[in-house]
C-alpha cells in the first residue's frame, strides 16, 4: 500500500520525516446503476455546457467564482506554491491528556512511519506513552489546513483527523423534565454491569454484508431471495418490566 502523505513531525527542536499510510477501509459490495429497461449500464460523462462537448480529466481546471461568471484559476501548481514549509510539516502546538478528546471530533485516520530520525520517531511514542497524552497539531494536508491528533495505539502511532469546532454540529433537544425512578436505574446499572466485558472487534462483524453475497448468489442461480423468519420481539411497554426481562435473558445467555 503506497503512502497517503509524506511530510515530518516537529516538536520543539526536533524533526522527524515520515509517512502515512491510511489506517482504515470499508468493504462495501459495489452495485452498477444500469437503465431498467435494457439493463445497460448507465455512464456519466463530464461535459462543458459552452463547448458542448466530452471533457477529459487532463482538461479539467479548478476555479474560484469571484463574481457571476467570472473564475480565477488554479492549477495543481499554485496550491502548492502558497504552501510554506511550515505548512508541510506535522507541528505539533501541545499536548492533552486523552480523555479531554470527545470521540465526536475524530476524523479518519493514518498509520505514522518514520522516514528516517528512527530514534527521534522511538523516542516520541515512548514519551507519549509513559504520559498518556496526545500531540495536537496543525496541517495543510492536499488543499485544507486540518487539525490532528497524534496518539499511541497497540504500539502504533496514529495521526487521527480532528474536526474544527465550527465543523461540528449542534442540535437544539427540547429541554423535558423526567423524573427517573430510582429503581429503574438500578436495574439499567444492572443490566449494564451483566453486559459489560473486554471489546473484542474480532466477535464482530457486517452481517448484512453476508447476507447480501448470499441473495447475489440466489439471483445468480435465479432462485428467489429466501427472507428467513426472524423471533418475534416481544413488546413490553412498561420499562420496569423490560429491565427485569432483559437482566434475565442476558443471565441465560451468560
Amino acid at each position: 500500500m503506497g503512502s497517503s502523505w509524506k511530510g515530518s513531525i516537529s516538536f520543539g527542536l526536533i524533526y522527524i520525516p515520515i509517512n502515512l499510510f491510511t489506517a482504515t477501509h470499508e468493504e462495501t459490495i459495489g452495485f452498477n446503476m444500469l437503465h431498467k429497461k435494457c439493463h445497460t449500464r448507465i455512464r456519466y460523462k463530464k461535459v462543458c455546457e459552452f463547448c458542448d462537448e466530452e471533457v477529459k480529466s487532463g482538461e479539467i481546471v479548478k476555479g474560484f467564482n469571484y463574481e457571476n461568471d467570472k473564475y480565477v484559476i488554479f492549477e495543481n501548481d499554485d496550491f502548492e506554491k502558497i504552501k510554506s514549509t511550515k505548512d508541510k510539516s506535522i507541528n505539533i502546538q501541545q499536548f492533552v491528556d486523552i480523555k479531554e478528546i470527545d470521540p465526536v471530533f475524530y476524523g479518519k485516520a493514518y498509520y505514522i512511519v518514520p522516514n528516517g530520525g528512527e530514534r527521534a520517531f522511538e523516542l516520541l511514542k515512548q514519551a507519549l506513552i509513559e504520559t498518556n497524552k496526545v500531540g495536537i497539531a496543525k496541517v495543510v494536508l492536499g488543499t485544507k489546513e486540518t487539525l490532528v491528533a497524534l496518539r499511541i495505539s497497540h504500539d502504533n502511532m496514529i495521526l487521527n483527523k480532528l474536526f474544527f469546532i465550527n465543523e461540528i454540529n449542534s442540535v437544539q433537544t427540547p429541554y423535558v423534565e423526567i423524573v427517573v425512578n430510582p429503581q429503574e436505574v438500578d436495574l439499567a446499572k444492572r443490566l449494564i454491569k451483566q453486559m459489560t466485558s473486554p471489546f473484542n472487534p474480532d466477535i464482530y462483524h457486517d452481517e448484512y454484508q453476508e447476507k447480501l453475497k448470499l441473495a447475489i448468489e440466489q439471483k445468480i442461480q435465479g432462485k428467489e431471495i429466501v427472507v428467513p423468519k426472524e423471533r418475534d420481539e416481544n413488546n413490553i411497554v412498561n420499562l420496569m418490566d423490560a429491565l427485569k426481562e432483559s437482566i434475565t435473558n442476558v443471565g441465560q445467555r451468560v
